[in-house]
């Protein structure tokens, strides 16, 4: 049947929530950040955020029950609730973003690190579209269960490495299945994320969630510099290997503890009620529709093929290439630290509300296009003195030939962390359907997964470093060039306008369409 609006904003918000795999994360921000990258640190909306207040909103459940009482009441508690959920994640893809973040997985050969990389973001741009459907049959605890696994078993998987040289497929297949369950776990994320609070507490939850979320890439970091400080083999430690699962295995563990949403009761008085997603047939529909009503959105299409791409040369061909183990741990925590700021940072710039909506889009494209040639011309004149087959000396914290290099690697982070940001303000910017929105973001995974994959196997089978350095650059900058005539042509000072992306599909059951059909001429002849 065709949705009323109010269960379209539904199910689109789910979306919003819910579309990432990194963080990145990014990642994967690497897993990061999503589309509530801005608002982790307070300063965005996420996706369904117009830049001018507009969002998208779900209404509160009618259904009332008394709230629980004593130590039950605390428990069955949704913000209890959601600090579970930051923990989830804290265990599972924050410690994935400290361990990408070193470098090969932490090793000296990055060769394996980089396919399973590829194998991991491929099976991620297909899970993506089939976790919602598997949501909706199992659960979003049990999802949460099976999708945190994945991460536990990845990490496993280099420490098996590091103690059998021969078992690199065995880190590559791991690779493979971390991709399907990354989709599963930030399916059952968002699903969660969403029937938690109130209308007026999602910004606070959004903000815990993120901030508990985010702080496992830096203890990572800092955990594997201290295990590693004074590692002269240019290789992680067993121990490091070892810490990580164990926090992994607390991660896996945790969804067995969090409350039944049925049982739960919001501070208003209204019952959790986990949203359905809609099918994967909806969601390839919806994406069809997204693209013929607004063809504009094919102009960011390059930025965010992109928005991934960049991690290949930094992690593996610059931090792991030039630094020993201790350096890349340091560089690590800095990397993580500095995305901190850059978020914060460009996104005061976005919501500054005594500024025109216009005026701001240009400044952040201006923005990043001054900080792309910053950080690329700065990181030439260090990528020219080196190759794959030259490196013959790793530089360590105590040598003066550091010092620069480090502060590049920050303002590679603040360079990340501004356009995964930015990216996501100008989606946000285009338009206040939040179906259309829901699908901008499909688009964007999407994109952005098939862009890792391939850059990932490009390093895999060792192609130049200068090859790999210089195709970031230039598809960087080709990412903004392609975005500048959507900013003037499709960013306003008002998102006010009817959007005509209102045909959000599901599956129908037989007389349903005419029904739907027949109410919108009614709408028609009353309007």
């Amino acid at each position: 049947m065709f949705w009323t609006r109010d269960e379209r904003e539904k199910e689109s918000e789910l979306h919003m929530t819910s579309a990432s795999a990194d963080g990145g994360a990014s990642g994967t921000g690497t897993e990061t950040a999503g589309s509530e990258r801005a608002s982790d640190h307070g300063h965005g909306r996420g996706l369904g955020y117009d830049g001018d207040g507009a969002s998208a909103s779900t209404a509160p459940s009618v259904d009332t029950r008394p709230p629980h009482r004593g130590l039950k009441g605390v428990y069955y508690n949704p913000v209890v609730q959601v600090y579970f959920l930051g923990f989830v994640c804290f265990m599972g893809p924050g410690l994935f973003n400290a361990l990408t973040g070193l470098g090969g997985g932490g090793r000296l050969d990055a060769t394996t690190n980089s396919n399973a990389n590829s194998a991991l973001y491929a099976t991620f741009a297909v899970a993506a579209f089939f976790a919602g459907s598997i949501n909706n049959v199992l659960g979003s605890r049990l999802t949460l269960l099976i999708g945190s696994t994945g991460y536990a078993l990845y990490i496993g998987s280099y420490l098996a490495y590091n103690i059998h040289p021969d078992a690199g497929g065995f880190v590559i297949g791991a690779g493979a299945v971390l991709g399907i369950c990354a989709g599963l776990l930030w399916t059952a994320q968002g699903s969660l994320m969403l029937a938690y609070p109130t209308e007026d507490q999602k910004g606070m939850f959004i903000g815990i969630f993120w901030s508990i979320f985010n702080l496992g890439g830096v203890v990572g970091a800092a955990v594997s510099l201290g295990n590693n400080f004074d590692n002269t083999s240019n290789s992680v430690s067993n121990g490091t290997y070892i810490g990580f699962i164990a926090l992994t295995g607390i991660g896996v563990l945790i969804p067995l503890l969090m409350a039944d949403p049925g049982r739960m009761v919001r501070a208003n008085g209204s019952r959790v009620v986990l949203p359905r997603h809609p099918s994967w047939r909806s969601e390839f529909y919806g994406l069809w529709v997204t693209l013929r009503t607004d063809p504009w959105i094919v102009l960011l299409f390059p930025m965010f093929f992109t928005s991934n791409w960049f991690y290949t040369w930094q992690f593996n061909d610059y931090n792991a290439a030039l630094f020993t183990i201790r350096a890349r741990a340091l560089n690590n925590l800095v990397y993580w630290l500095s995305q901190i700021l850059g978020s914060v940072s460009i996104g005061f710039l976005l919501d500054q509300r005594g500024l025109s909506r216009r005026f701001r889009a240009f400044a952040g494209w201006l923005v990043l296009f001054v900080m792309i040639f910053v950080v690329h011309i700065w990181a030439y004149f260090y990528q020219r003195e080196y190759t794959r087959g030259s490196i013959t000396h790793k530089i360590d914290i105590h040598e003066g030939a550091y010092v620069s290099r480090v502060w590049l690697y920050i303002f590679c982070g603040l360079l990340d962390a501004m356009w995964q940001t930015t990216a996501y303000w100008f989606m946000g910017a285009m338009s206040n359907d939040p179906a259309k929105l829901a699908n901008f973001s499909g688009f964007y995974k999407s994109l952005q997964s098939a862009g890792a994959a391939g850059i990932w196997r490009a390093d895999a089978v060792k192609i130049p470093f200068m090859d790999i350095f210089i195709s970031t650059w230039v598809l960087l900058v080709a990412g903004l060039v392609f975005a500048l005539p959507m900013i003037h042509s499709r960013v306003t000072d008002s998102s006010d306008v009817p959007d005509d992306s209102r045909a959000y599909m599901t599956e129908q059951r037989p007389g349903e369409r005419d029904r739907e059909k027949q109410h919108h001429v009614r709408r028609s002849a009353t309007a």
